[in-house]
């Protein structure tokens, strides 16, 4: 959108706040990038630039807006909601991957491209190489810690992925002319007696927030995780340690309160609460897309802001996926819950009754199911994929492309194409991944008149690029309102 300079200045002259984090306005004559919604008078059009992202901004030579704080903008689904390497590669930024010695080179190496390559296609999508994209990623948690936590400024530093507090300062006052002191006295900090950082994430409106607990609360892992009214509580398994978050989503946020054991894992805590949220979606967008089909149309009206669930990681979702082949959800979620009751690695203190961590694929795969109560095959086929990841034949990373990981997933005996659709859509957020064969989609796609399930397959062509939200609406719309029970018994196995 920022290539159309008519429709961007309307959108700052109006401050829409549907445009909020989908293109960043630059004013030449103060050297300032802002957000769309900024309240600072409208700059004369000579003055104007705008683009693709805060990291493009940025790498023009314009600082950071201290009035509407661009790194408090709701994010960006990857461009073109694909799996590009652009996309793969924001995501693993993202997660914090070009953070420490190595860098970019990690990031390529684990894209399987060259750095050089990396650098072309990431300036073509979003205007910026990946060096300045991770730099503005250190530099948005930064100054996010600063302003709304107490965290000791050294903390703030290394928990935002700087190596030095050298670099932390320079780049601090190169990308907003202010000190990190300078900049913690215009901030609000956020804290409480209990020892968790809290914070506020952005999310661009509309946002379902009540939709997603209740999804959480159906598929619940007992001391795991706990799902209320009003908020998500779940343990993570992080680099450095555990933590344990608590999520409770607002119109126009999401509170996040965080306890983590080591505060080097921030960041990536927060992005891990970011995609469980899926707030950085940008439902516009998909409306769009969605709204030109007739069908869909009626029912994106009447579930405006709906979101794609996420996973804490990719292997749990993978894990879990499997337990809940050919059973109720009650069920999937009741043996998910014996088996973190077994192998479950114990937190020092519950909180809000979460207490313990979701087992691993290493910590599963040698162990003997048979308190589970599964069946030999399907006991099987969990130790195969728990294996697989355990030895490294199967990535699932945030770089992961979701093509190749359903070719390997439908190589392992046992996993068939709903179960891989499902790990896509959820553990890697794949926007376009549709589980085509589960039964209660079916359903639900038959009740508002769309035909059988050659209909669907080809109806389901119109919403590419945001399949799987087209699935949420379907599965949202039915008297079946999540995967029926019986999904996975339509998969084949190699």
């Amino acid at each position: 959108m920022h290539d159309d300079f008519e429709a961007c200045y309307r959108a700052i002259a109006s401050r829409d706040d549907r445009f909020d984090g989908r293109f960043f306005t630059a004013v030449t004559s103060t050297g300032i990038y802002c957000r769309p919604v900024c309240p600072a008078r409208t700059p004369k059009r000579a003055n104007v630039r705008f683009y693709a992202s805060a990291a493009a901004a940025e790498a023009a030579g314009f600082r950071a807006c201290l009035r509407c704080r661009p790194h408090l903008a709701p994010g960006s689904l990857q461009p073109g909601g694909g799996e590009r390497v652009a996309d793969r590669a924001l995501r693993l930024i993202a997660s914090g991957a070009a953070d420490g010695g190595a860098g970019v080179a990690t990031v390529a190496r684990s894209l399987q491209v060259s750095q050089r390559h990396l650098h072309r296609v990431l300036s073509e999508a979003v205007g910026a190489g990946p060096l300045t994209l991770a730099r503005t990623r250190r530099l948005q948690t930064a100054r996010t810690l600063i302003e709304q936590t107490p965290m000791p400024i050294t903390d703030v530093a290394y928990s935002a992925g700087y190596s030095s507090l050298r670099q932390f300062n320079s780049e601090v006052l190169a990308g907003t002319s202010g000190t990190p002191t300078e900049l913690r006295r215009g901030g609000t900090t956020g804290h409480d007696g209990d020892g968790a950082i809290v914070l506020r994430l952005g999310v661009r409106p509309p946002f379902d927030g009540q939709a997603l607990l209740r999804f959480f609360a159906a598929r619940a892992v007992t001391g795991v995780e706990v799902s209320s009214a009003t908020a998500l509580t779940r343990s993570l398994w992080l680099a450095h340690g555990a933590a344990v978050v608590e999520l409770q989503p607002q119109p126009t946020h999401l509170v996040a309160r965080l306890w983590l054991d080591d505060v080097r894992d921030l960041g990536c805590a927060v992005d891990r609460c970011r995609r469980l949220f899926d707030v950085d979606a940008d439902p516009e967008s998909i409306s769009d897309v969605l709204c030109a089909d007739p069908l869909l149309a009626p029912l994106v009206a009447a579930q405006r802001g709906l979101r794609v669930p996420g996973g804490a990681d990719a292997e749990e979702i993978a894990i879990r996926a499997v337990l809940g082949q050919q059973v109720s959800v009650a069920r999937g979620s009741a043996l998910a819950s014996r088996l973190s009751a077994r192998l479950g690695r114990q937190l020092p203190r519950s909180r809000h009754g979460v207490d313990r961590l979701f087992p691993t694929a290493g910590s599963i795969a040698p162990a003997d199911l048979g308190f589970l109560g599964l069946t030999s095959e399907r006991a099987a086929t969990l130790l195969r994929l728990c294996e697989a990841v355990a030895r490294g034949d199967l990535d699932l990373g945030a770089g992961g492309d979701a093509d190749q990981l359903t070719g390997r997933l439908l190589s392992i005996r046992g996993i068939g194409r709903w179960t891989a659709a499902y790990i896509a859509m959820r553990g890697l957020r794949h926007p376009d991944a549709f589980p085509t064969g589960d039964l209660g989609l079916r359903r639900a796609f038959a009740a508002v008149g769309g035909g059988d399930s050659a209909a669907l397959t080809v109806r389901a062509e119109r919403w590419r690029p945001w399949r799987a939200y087209a699935a949420i609406h379907l599965w949202n719309s039915s008297a079946h309102p999540t995967p029926a029970s019986t999904s996975a018994s339509l998969e084949t196995s190699p």
